[in-house]
């Protein structure tokens, strides 16, 4: 077990083949060898020797795509309409915006990704003020390490 977390630990982060392995599958292939047999050849999975001859003869280039998720959001074109809904409607809901985002504009998104929105932003949506701390009480009827015992309230304050 510790051995197999080791490991993960010391992974590194995907990264695609290298182009000089593409080529070589590529060049393999346009010389009449199988997309399968190439990629046995030189131990890629098929799916990636049939991608990128595909990608050779449609675009001309072997680069790989860019890993990850794009830069912003999908709600970075719509700031100024959501930034409106909550000026007008202070207490509308995340689900709310969702669903007018949809209805006006045909945005499908959901109600984490319109909150992800705002906390990038470095806004707070909260539809009423924050109350009131608590004040800290014992919350075991029983005190037995001090030989006494406590009354438990059951009381709330407004």
């Amino acid at each position: 077990m510790i051995q197999c977390l080791r490991l993960v630990a010391g992974a590194d982060m995907v990264r695609p083949y290298g182009i000089e392995l593409r080529r070589r599958v590529v060049a393999a292939i346009d010389e009449g060898m199988s997309a399968r047999a190439a990629a046995a050849r030189f131990s890629v999975a098929p799916s990636s020797a049939i991608k990128w001859h595909q990608q050779w003869r449609t675009e001309g280039s072997l680069e790989p795509a860019r890993l990850g998720h794009p830069p912003g959001s999908k709600l970075d074109g719509f700031e100024a309409f959501i930034l409106d809904l909550v000026a007008v409607d202070k207490d509308i809901a995340l689900h709310e915006i969702a669903a007018r985002l949809l209805a006006e504009h045909g945005v499908r998104t959901c109600p984490a990704t319109v909150w992800y929105f705002f906390a990038k932003r470095g806004l707070t949506h909260k539809k009423r003020r924050g109350t009131r701390s608590s004040r800290p009480a014992r919350t075991s009827r029983h005190a037995a390490w001090t030989g006494s015992t406590v009354s438990l309230s059951l009381t709330r304050s407004a």
